[in-house]
């Protein structure tokens, strides 16, 4: 009967190397109409996307010079969950404001 070591030694052990992929991320647009308020925007900017004063008003000037603006990049249930709160604010303030969301390229 063979000993212990000797059975360890002519085991085979193979490790299996998984390769995690990052998750597919998604930007989250916030665009451009001629009635929602800009102070909201910025309000929303800063609220449900934590940006900082000056980067809020930056995002909300980019939002009304070219018609839409990067709120933020993020994987898709955060994105989605973000772009339900903005249009939820939206509402409830009774502005038409849009937001979208776009696979990040």
């Amino acid at each position: 009967m063979p000993d212990r070591d000797s059975q360890l030694q002519d085991a085979v052990v193979t490790a299996e190397q998984t390769r995690t992929q990052p998750p597919r991320m998604f930007k989250v647009l916030i665009h451009n109409d001629d009635y929602t308020p800009m102070d909201f925007v910025v309000m929303v900017l800063r609220d449900v996307f934590h940006h900082s004063e000056p980067e809020a008003i930056h995002i909300m000037l980019s939002v009304h010079r070219r018609g839409v603006g990067l709120a933020g990049i993020y994987t898709y249930e955060i994105a989605e969950t973000k772009l339900q709160k903005v249009i939820a604010l939206a509402r409830q303030h009774e502005h038409p404001l849009q937001c979208t969301m776009e696979p990040e390229a």
